[in-house]
C-alpha cells in the first residue's frame, strides 16, 4: 500500500480537522494516509512522494503562516514538479486570496493541483467542507 502525506499547520484545530478529512478520503481510495504537523516534517522527507496534501489557514493579510508553513513551502516548492498536490485551509476574513496565491505557486512549480483549486472554509469546517476534503483526498489517492 502506498503512503500519502497530509501536512498541515493549524492554530485553532480547524485546518487539522480538514487534514483528518483529507486522510479519510485517501484511505477510502485504498492508500495509507500519514497526517503530520508541518513542525514534524521536512521538505526532504517528501521528495520521493508522488502525491502530497498540504493545509494551512489564512493568516495576517491572507498569507500562509509565516514561521513554520512558509519556510517549509520555500524548501518544498523546488521539489513539487510532477507531483499531485491537494491544498486546503480555513479562514476567518478575506476572500480566499491566500489560497489562490498558494495554488498559483504550486502550479508554477510544476505540480498538479487536485480538483483544480484548494478547499477552503470559513472558520470551523462544516459537513460540506469536510466532504470536499474527503473528495480531494480520494482523488489524490486514485
Amino acid at each position: 500500500m502506498s503512503r500519502i502525506s497530509v501536512i498541515y499547520w493549524s492554530q485553532t484545530g480547524n485546518t487539522e480537522a480538514m487534514a483528518r478529512a483529507v486522510a479519510k478520503g485517501i484511505e477510502a481510495a485504498g492508500k495509507e494516509a500519514v497526517v503530520r504537523n508541518v513542525a514534524d516534517v521536512s521538505a526532504e522527507d517528501l521528495a520521493g512522494e508522488d502525491s502530497i496534501a498540504l493545509g494551512c489557514p489564512a493568516m495576517g493579510a491572507e498569507m500562509l503562516e509565516e514561521y513554520e508553513m512558509e519556510p517549509f513551502m520555500e524548501e518544498l516548492t523546488p521539489l513539487l514538479n510532477g507531483k499531485k498536490v491537494a491544498l486546503f485551509g480555513s479562514y476567518g476574513w478575506g476572500n480566499g486570496e491566500w489560497m489562490r496565491d498558494w495554488e498559483n505557486r504550486v502550479r508554477e512549480a510544476g505540480a498538479v493541483v487536485i480538483g483544480g483549486e484548494g478547499v477552503i472554509c470559513l472558520e470551523m469546517p462544516d459537513d460540506e467542507a469536510l466532504k470536499a476534503c474527503e473528495r480531494i483526498g480520494k482523488e489524490l489517492g486514485e
